[in-house]
């Protein structure tokens, strides 16, 4: 018997495009488009790290700041807003 996931298309990655954007999450990636912010600023981080929208950078000073990534800016185009 055969392995009935043998030749399946590989998944592809999750994307935002499966689920809508909260109020929220849309303000902190406005917050994010100007500067990078705290990693404790906002609850939405691990939600838009875990989408793809935002990355964690470290500064000179050590600390961890977020950042949005090329995903999370054209978000923001799409919508009219960067």
């Amino acid at each position: 018997m055969t392995d009935p996931n043998e030749h399946a298309a590989p998944r592809k990655p999750r994307t935002m495009l499966q689920r809508i954007l909260s109020h929220h999450e849309l303000a902190t990636l406005l917050l994010l488009l100007h500067s990078p912010i705290d990693v404790s600023a906002k609850p939405e981080i691990p939600m838009l790290q875990e989408a793809g929208l935002v990355e964690s950078v470290t500064l000179e000073t050590g600390d961890t700041r977020f950042q949005l990534t090329e995903d999370g800016n054209a978000v923001l185009r799409v919508l009219g807003l960067s």
